[in-house]
Order: structure tokens, then C-alpha cells, then sequence
């Protein structure tokens, strides 16, 4: 239980959490410069290598949300990623998303590679850089482990909580949201109300 991973930064498959979140911290820096890139140096572990870095046409959602490289340009340019960032829309609105692409260089760091193995760590460690014509570059923006992981647990219960709430808004009223809340806030009674009073809570009413 203690390393399950919460997906509550970016709708991004898990390997690539953590380059999305470096490229949001480089975007300030590279958001007016985006037609003087030259390179982007994506540094990363084996498994996000075999897994998720694509290089080509991406024929839908599926296939851009399991690219590393498209959910590293996004943010470079946006600012953030969402899930509206995915749909044909938007990618046919964004032709800059694969000329950056192309411009990327995915590269394995050996101790990434062995941190994501070890048990005692299992960290999803991404690095990103980006590199201009001008001959200048921007940091290495390295990040460990993502939001989500029990590694940053304390900062990333507010994200947890708050897409809880955002997603029982979506299917219940707002009096049984503030129940199903107020029951799972206060673990003591949660861990001795019956099973049945509990499911209750998750029936849909008219």
C-alpha cells in the first residue's frame, strides 16, 4: 500500500510524470523562444524508453498520452498538460507539438535506470534540458519522483484530496460529496463503520 502511485499532477502515463513536471519549470524559460530551440535532451530510464518514447506519427489520444515526447513539448509550450491537450483538435491547432518532437533527443541514464529497479527508491526519475540556436541552454531540470509517489506523499495529499473532491461533485450532490467526505476525513470511524453503510453512501439516487 505504501507505494501505490496517485496520478494527481498530469494526466500523463506514469513514466513520464516527472519530465512533464520539468518541463512546466523550464516553460517560463523557453515559452518565447520556442522558434529558437535547437535541441531538447530528454534524459530518462530504460523502462520510459521501451515504454513510451515514440518518435513518428501519432494517430490519436491513446497514442499521444503514451508518447513521452509529446507530453514533454506540450508543457514546454503550455505551461501545463491536461487532458484537452491530447484530442486531434488541439494537435491539429498545434503544429510546433511535432516540430519539437523531432527536435528531441531521448537518452537513458544508467542511474536512473537502476534508482526506478531498486526497491528501497523506485524512483521514475526524468531530466529535461533544452538547448537554443544562440549556442545557450537552459538548466538540466532533473526530478526524482513524482507527485503522487509516496516519496512526496505530504505534498501531493492537497492534489489528491482536492481531484477527489472534484471527481464526486461530478456524480453526486453536493450534501452527499460533504458526506462521503466527512466519512473518509475521520479515519477512526471509518475503519469501524460496516461495509454496507458505507457502499450505501456510493448508490446513485435520483
Amino acid at each position: 500500500m505504501e507505494n501505490i502511485l496517485f496520478k494527481v499532477a498530469f494526466p500523463a502515463e506514469f513514466h513520464a510524470q516527472t519530465a512533464c513536471e520539468a518541463a512546466v519549470t523550464l516553460h517560463p524559460q523557453v515559452k518565447d523562444r520556442l522558434s529558437s530551440i535547437e535541441r531538447i535532451v530528454i534524459t530518462t530510464h530504460e523502462a520510459a524508453i521501451r515504454i513510451i518514447s515514440k518518435t513518428g506519427q501519432l494517430a490519436n489520444p491513446a497514442d499521444r498520452d503514451h508518447c513521452l515526447q509529446y507530453m514533454v513539448a506540450v508543457p514546454l509550450m503550455q505551461g501545463t498538460l491536461t487532458a484537452d491537450h491530447y484530442e486531434d483538435d488541439f494537435h491539429a491547432a498545434h503544429p510546433l507539438i511535432d516540430q519539437l518532437r523531432e527536435k528531441m533527443v531521448v537518452e537513458e541514464d544508467p542511474d536512473y535506470s537502476s534508482a526506478y529497479l531498486d526497491p528501497e527508491k523506485r524512483s521514475i526519475a526524468n531530466a529535461v534540458q533544452v538547448f537554443f540556436d544562440d549556442g545557450t541552454a537552459t538548466e538540466k531540470v532533473a526530478v526524482a519522483y513524482p507527485l503522487g509517489h509516496r516519496r512526496r506523499r505530504e505534498e501531493g495529499m492537497p492534489l489528491l484530496l482536492e481531484k477527489f473532491q472534484r471527481n464526486l461533485a461530478t456524480r453526486f450532490p453536493a450534501h452527499r460529496c460533504a458526506q462521503i467526505m466527512q466519512v473518509c476525513e475521520d479515519h477512526a470511524s471509518l475503519t469501524i463503520m460496516p461495509v454496507d453503510r458505507f457502499m450505501a453512501l456510493w448508490e446513485m439516487t435520483p
